[in-house]
């Protein structure tokens, strides 16, 4: 069908066009029941453009209605492909929606510079980013979970392309949108910020870090909860002050943050720094000691007795 333009609005060309329409459209200056011409043509506008925008997306193995939407806001006009040497570890199944635990690893890939992982289904969709300046890509985590969702990784590698693995996580519902069980205590604000954690020296250079930092995570979404209130960046350097890795954090991240990363801490710093901001402004700090004894280094020179 084919329109001209008359002097106020877009009309059709003959009138037996609109019987053709069979009532549906109607002139725009017509009250009756249909679409509007005017109308009908903006519909149509917006579905060519959106089907052009994202005609270079992929198909989705995974099959998520949020898929093209999701893949052009995040990667935008980048190319996309999937790979299966990014490996996305889930449960069988989550007891726990607040604590779904989630390990990426894109070790088989050369030249990663970012590491996304991302969530389809949740309200929030971003979870972390990873740069490894000097780490592994790879990152082991707990997430909150609001219903079954498809868990992404997307490694961003030095050629431009963004390579992505993916799996469906089978999850009850609620994560996202539940409390945080540290309000329950009184004295919450009090050990926000406390870290523990342990190091161990690997052969190959690497440095196996896992340490969880005490923070109530609130996406904001939960009922009468205060404002989303969580960590947003983390650094790790060695004691040296060596740059290893920064992770971007968002809402979707576990209550009291358990992370376990890969990093080549050099082999004359005897720990790890690290230091936490969340969005209030807030900055936290802790150390974490390398003791030789305690690494498979420290086991494979040890002298036979």
């Amino acid at each position: 069908m084919s329109f001209k333009l008359s002097g106020d609005l877009f009309a059709p060309r003959s009138s037996d066009l609109l019987e053709r329409a069979e009532g549906r459209i109607h002139d725009p200056r017509s009250t009756t029941k249909g679409i509007p011409v005017s109308r009908f043509i903006l519909s149509l506008f917006f579905a060519l453009h959106a089907s052009a925008a994202f005609a270079g997306t992929p198909d989705d193995p995974l099959k998520s209605p949020a898929w093209p939407l999701l893949a052009k806001r995040t990667f935008g006009d980048a190319p996309i492909v999937f790979d299966e040497r990014v490996k996305v570890i889930v449960p069988s199944i989550v007891e726990d929606q607040t604590q779904a635990p989630i390990t990426v690893d894109a070790r088989g890939i050369d030249g990663v510079e970012k590491l996304v992982v991302i969530a389809d289904l949740n309200p929030i969709q971003h979870v972390v980013t990873l740069i490894p300046i000097s780490a592994a890509p790879y990152i082991s985590l707990r997430m909150k979970v609001e219903q079954g969702t498809p868990v992404r990784a997307a490694a961003l590698t030095s050629d431009g392309v963004w390579r992505l693995g993916g799996v469906y996580l089978d999850a009850a519902g609620g994560g996202c949108t539940a409390p945080a069980m540290a309000r329950k205590d009184a004295d919450w604000t009090e050990t926000v910020g406390r870290t523990q954690g342990r190091l161990w020296r690997e052969t190959g250079g690497l440095t196996r870090a896992r340490f969880r930092m005490r923070h109530p995570m609130d996406t904001g979404l939960a009922k009468n909860v205060s404002p989303a209130f969580y960590i947003e960046r983390l650094a790790l350097k060695g004691s040296g002050g060596s740059r290893l890795a920064t992770i971007e954090s968002f809402e979707p991240l576990s209550e009291d943050p358990t992370l376990t990363l890969l990093v080549r801490l050099p082999s004359v710093d005897a720990g790890l720094d690290i230091e936490g901001r969340d969005n209030n402004g807030r900055v936290y700090r802790a150390s974490l000691p390398a003791p030789v004894a305690e690494s498979a280094l420290a086991e494979k020179t040890a002298p036979v007795r």
